[in-house]
């Protein structure tokens, strides 16, 4: 049977690539249902980018992220990009991950390898010494809103970006004055083709070679900055990861400097952006569902079920990208060697199959098998100091609250990849 026999329907096919619909949840989803339900491992079709097959349910995605001698990170493109935006960037950088080699794009030995380098950090019992830390931080977090009291603010800007951005950049050794420049830098790779977030004057989303130079123009000045923390940091060691990865050797070998790079910048990034999105869902759900604060009141140890299910909800990472390495079938369809694969995983996380009503916000799903941190080898590697970022703030902040109401519609950010709340007007109530 021909690949043509799976294709999307092109209205289908098209949404999946454009920027702007990941900005409207409610199309998002009801494309994610449609897919779910009539073509759940189909074939998308666009021009300018190469086809890839589209994995929408919860099963498959967990069957391809487990199996990663057929399905690898490293041999293509990551992200969903425009053909004209990868070849532009192997032209310039060599690369199709525009010269960041990070976890998420190796496969095998040399992803084990440097893993293996930070692991121990992100282990629950080494981020457990780190509690007392975060809960300070997380309490002075909350006595910000509560300095705001009644009044109208936007929780995604003003609370939920700062908070994990602080921990991330104490974690890994970025100093506090530094700490908006990462901001800034974060916004404007993942939302590239935002309005709002994008960098000024650059990356129009018609014009993929364009996207290519802007990204690599924030390539260069992530490499810039932490160029200058290697250095220092081989001079001056501290306890932070910027001096594992500045001196780090594996097997003997120093790291490459594309490799050190891609860590600092998954750390810098992904670290805090995908915590803050999160985090404002959380918020949000307060907000919509009068009845969680009361019964989280009464009843504290609710509150890890809380914070799984706004990650559910948030999916903050709307893809990744595989290629198949070898001929093979899943669903009854022939995924061919060289195939490219988009997980789905807001769609997975809304899998009628897997979750029963998934699309209420139900903290009482127990246990809550989502995706959202990804799964297999390639598992989020900051996924307990996550939940625990967010567990410490809301623990702080849940006593304290008498109510929240939303005071105007949550707004998403237009990303293909990483993306969530970039605006949540909010009134807290508080003691």
């Amino acid at each position: 049977m021909n690949h043509t026999d799976f294709d999307l329907p092109g209205h289908v096919s098209k949404v999946l690539v454009d920027a702007q619909v990941y900005a409207d949840i409610d199309e998002l989803h009801a494309t994610y249902t449609w897919a779910r339900a009539n073509n759940p491992l189909g074939r998308a079709i666009n021009d300018g980018f190469d086809p890839f097959w589209v994995v929408t349910k919860h099963a498959d995605v967990s069957t391809i992220s487990r199996d990663t001698q057929t399905f690898r990170n490293g041999d293509y493109a990551i992200i969903c990009s425009p053909k004209a935006t990868i070849q532009q960037l192997v032209a310039v950088s060599g690369s199709h991950n525009g010269g960041i080699r990070s976890l998420v794009h190796v496969d095998g030995e040399e992803h084990k390898g440097l893993r293996s380098l930070t692991q121990a950090w992100f282990m629950p019992n080494s981020i457990l010494k780190l509690d007392e830390r975060i809960r300070d931080l997380a309490a002075r977090t909350v006595d910000k809103l509560a300095a705001a009291d009644g009044e109208v603010i936007d929780f995604a800007t003003e609370i939920a970006l700062h908070y994990p951005l602080h921990v991330i950049m104490d974690i890994l050794g970025v100093p506090p004055e530094d700490e908006s420049r990462m901001l800034l830098l974060t916004q404007e790779l993942f939302g590239s083709e935002d309005p709002e977030l994008k960098r000024a004057g650059q990356a129009r989303a018609s014009d993929p070679e364009a996207l290519a130079k802007y990204t690599l123009a924030i390539v260069a000045d992530f490499r810039a900055y932490f160029e200058k923390v290697t250095a220092d940091r081989r001079a001056n060691p501290r306890n932070d990861v910027a001096t594992l990865l500045a001196n780090a050797v594996i097997d003997g070998v120093p790291i490459s400097e594309d490799s050190r790079l891609g860590y600092y910048v998954i750390i810098a990034t992904a670290g805090h952006d995908t915590t803050s999105s999160s985090t404002a869902v959380a918020m949000w759900a307060l907000g919509q569902y009068p009845e969680l604060l009361p019964r989280l009141q009464a009843n504290p140890g609710l509150i890890p079920q809380f914070i799984d299910e706004a990650v559910r909800m948030a999916s903050p990472v709307r893809h990744f990208m595989r290629t198949a390495v070898a001929d093979t079938e899943i669903r009854g369809r022939q995924i061919r060697k060289g195939d490219w694969l988009m997980l789905c995983y807001g769609s997975a996380n809304r899998d009628e199959e897997a979750f029963e009503n998934p699309f209420a916000f139900d903290i009482d799903r127990k246990p809550n098998r989502h995706l959202a941190f990804g799964l297999g080898t390639h598992i989020c590697l900051g996924q307990h100091l996550a939940k625990m970022e967010m567990r410490l703030l809301f623990e702080e902040m849940i006593p304290r609250l008498q109510r929240v109401e939303l005071a105007g519609e949550m707004t998403m950010s237009a990303s293909r990849f990483v993306g969530g709340p970039k605006h949540l007007p909010v009134r807290c109530f508080m003691n």
